[in-house]
């Protein structure tokens, strides 16, 4: 069965060749004959459509080799014994003298298979093939201008037929890109064309008749000669601007339109850098590398390999050193967008605390014969100096536990009226412990804002009192105020003798409690040996801030002594003081001016005007438009004349730089002068020169005519003495 299904399948395909090749010369005939007569693009249609119809002929042909067919084959050799319908029948079906029947045709034909498959029709195909190419040899070689023959009527038709505009039968350009850009060869009919700049154009043009000459105009001026060979009208150039163009032949073409070259310059190549984020990084202490990845994009491909440049930068002041070095980087990723990554050693550079390093990538691109060059932003790693780095921990350090002493007076009395509201609740001692409490916080901002005025801490450094100690361990009003007189005593004192901040003897023996305000300042300096803290507070100041302590001291008292109440009035008046202090704290100094020379009074009156200069600053005068042009738009607006061409064309080629659309403009100044009495093409041209005039600088809004209510208030402010 397999034997009769192969040999079925070689009949068929034998049905189909040879259809094909009867139709095959046929098709061929006619594309000679649309390519003579019409044009290039008619005869691939034909040529199309004649390889469709000679297929579809041959596989319905094929298809009439079916099974009954088959089976009128077998029969007609002889060899099924007219039982070849028992072939294609259900086995299950037949009844066993059936089935014999039809396995002993079976292995008769697996023996000896006849031959299915048709003749090849020698002579048809000789006689097809003979005629298709003679017509095809006809219709390509036939002289294309007639012999004049004798008779009146040869010689009537051939001056209508030279006489005739030529007609573009085919057109094709060819765009060779330059090798740097990866570009296949590109083959097209349309002469209008976007193309990489530098590459290499080839037209190749096909007329219906041989012109005399031919060449390509551009909108320029410049002249691009077309040769022929073998028929064709060829030339080649290299794009390095964009342009307009139009076929111009002798004689002329029927139709001269313009064709579009727009030329794309390649791009410099573009680096970003993907880390670090920010272009300052700071250091930390014990900093070994430091890592570095950038990415490099460009429109047709960057290099493999780009340049690191490392520069670090030693010393300080005047005396700064710079240490440069490049290292070569290999990129991943595809050429369009590669990527580049590096970790530097910074004991390998010889980076130390105090140095910078400062990291850029240069990375080329492809463009031949010289290679673009594209760089990133640079990005600086700063190595902090153990000093630097120390203070920044004591900084902080500070700044985490001050907050845990230092009160505002405004929480201070957000806290005392939350503790008069929550009284009828608290027991008589618990409420005079938050009393105390917050009198404690009251003390400890007294003095915060007391060393601006040059107090010292009442005593030595020991830390603040809280409301943990017994009611009786609190000072009572007396020896509060004995207190504070001591300590003001010991702040006047202070003030007129010298002394020492190494403490007293009577607190020599008290460790020191870390975070408290006093013992800080104490540790690390006093603000009022500072001529920032002290000094520079004008009198005015100086007095309200005394002001807003002594409210304070007034606000202690009342709350140690359980007397919220009577504590408020003067939280609210130290809290007033404070804002104005705060207020005021700015200081304004004399910006240092140019020194004028003195004034020669005696030239004062005399009239000498030696060495005198206008103060009038110069207007930089404005470059008026062309007139020409501006006539040229005039004129196309009123219809009077079609306005100067070639001077509006030496105009677009000198200003192609600074107009809009330079391509555009060009387009309509070539379409007018091909078709002067299009109305069209004067107003296409008059809005593209619209668009490449100066816009008119806007002028100032005239008053409108008053009415007669605000003439009358005119007339009444003239009339007043």
């Amino acid at each position: 069965m397999n034997a009769l299904q192969r040999s079925w399948q070689h009949a068929r395909r034998r049905r189909a060749g040879i259809s094909m090749l009867l139709g095959l010369p046929w098709t061929l005939a006619a594309t000679a004959l649309t390519l003579r007569l019409t044009g290039f693009d008619a005869a691939c249609v034909v040529v199309t459509l004649g390889l469709l119809a000679c297929s579809g002929v041959a596989v319905a042909r094929a298809r009439q080799l079916d099974r009954r067919w088959l089976q009128r084959q077998l029969d007609g050799s002889g060899r099924s014994e007219d039982s070849a319908d028992l072939l294609f029948a259900d086995v299950a079906h037949l009844n066993p003298l059936q089935q014999r029947q039809r396995a002993h045709v079976l292995a008769t034909l697996e023996h000896a298979m006849p031959e299915l498959r048709p003749r090849w029709p020698r002579a048809a195909l000789a006689l097809c093939w003979t005629g298709a190419l003679a017509v095809a040899l006809l219709a390509l070689g036939w002289p294309r201008s007639a012999g004049v023959s004798a008779g009146s009527g040869a010689t009537a038709t051939a001056p209508a037929v030279t006489a005739a505009p030529l007609q573009l039968q085919s057109t094709r350009l060819q765009i060779d890109a330059p090798a740097y850009t990866g570009q296949a060869t590109l083959t097209q009919n349309a002469l209008d064309a976007k193309v990489a700049a530098d590459s290499r154009l080839s037209w190749s043009l096909r007329f219906d008749r041989t012109p005399s000459k031919a060449w390509l105009q551009f909108h320029d001026g410049r002249r691009l000669p077309l040769r022929e060979h073998d028929g064709q009208w060829q030339a080649q150039d290299v794009a390095r601007a964009p342009v307009l163009y139009r076929v111009i032949s002798e004689p002329a073409l029927a139709s001269t339109r313009l064709y579009r070259l727009e030329v794309v310059a390649d791009r410099a190549p573009s680096v970003r850098v993907l880390e670090p984020a920010a272009s300052l990084v700071l250091g930390t202490p014990g900093q070994r590398q430091w890592a570095l990845r950038f990415e490099a994009s460009d429109d047709y491909g960057v290099a493999a390999q780009a340049t690191l440049s490392i520069t670090t930068t030693q010393g300080s002041g005047e005396n700064i050193t710079f240490v440069q070095r490049s290292v070569t980087l290999t990129g991943s990723g595809e050429p369009t967008a590669r990527r580049f990554a590096h970790t530097l050693d910074l004991a390998a550079l010889g980076a130390q605390p105090g140095n910078d390093v400062i990291a850029q990538l240069e990375v080329r691109d492809n463009h031949a014969p010289s290679a673009q060059t594209g760089r990133s932003s640079s990005v600086i790693l700063r190595l902090p100096t153990t000093e630097v780095a120390l203070g920044a921990e004591l900084e902080g350090r500070i700044k985490k536990t001050l907050p845990a002493y230092f009160r505002s007076q405004r929480q201070i009395i957000i806290d005392a009226e939350a503790l008069i509201r929550q009284r009828r609740g608290l027991a008589a001692d618990e409420f005079i412990k938050r009393s105390d409490a917050v009198g404690v916080d009251q003390r400890i901002l007294r003095l915060r804002y007391g060393q601006f005025l040059g107090e010292e801490s009442e005593g030595g450094a020991k830390p603040p009192p809280t409301s943990d100690l017994p009611t009786s361990d609190a000072p009572t009003a007396d020896a509060q105020d004995h207190d504070d007189d001591h300590g003001h005593a010991q702040a006047g004192a202070r003030d007129d003798h010298d002394h020492d901040h190494g403490g007293t003897a009577g607190n020599t023996d008290t460790p020191p409690v870390f975070g408290s305000a006093t013992d800080v300042l104490s540790e690390y300096g006093h603000t009022h040996d500072h001529a920032e803290a002290a000094t520079l507070l004008d009198p005015q100041t100086r007095a309200t801030l005394k002001a807003a302590l002594d409210q304070m001291w007034s606000s202690e008292g009342e709350l140690r002594q359980g007397r919220p109440e009577q504590a408020l009035p003067f939280a609210y008046k130290a809290l007033a003081f404070i804002k104005q202090v705060q207020q005021a704290e700015r200081i304004y100094l004399a910006r240092v001016g140019p020194e004028l020379p003195p004034i020669d009074e005696s030239r004062r009156l005399g009239g000498d005007r030696t060495g005198l200069a206008s103060r009038e600053l110069p207007l930089a005068a404005r470059t008026p438009p062309d007139p020409a042009i501006v006539e040229a738009w005039q004129r196309l607006g009123d219809g009077d004349g079609t306005p100067d061409l070639d001077a509006l064309a030496t105009w677009q080629q000198r200003n192609a730089a600074f107009l809009p659309d330079a391509l555009d403009l060009a387009a309509a100044i070539e379409q007018l002068r091909i078709e002067p009495d299009c109305s069209d093409c004067r107003q296409r041209l008059r809005a593209q020169l619209w668009r490449a005039l100066q816009r008119p600088l806007p002028q100032v809004m005239r008053r409108t005519v008053t009415d007669a209510m605000g003439q009358r208030y005119l007339d009444a402010l003239e009339a007043q003495p």
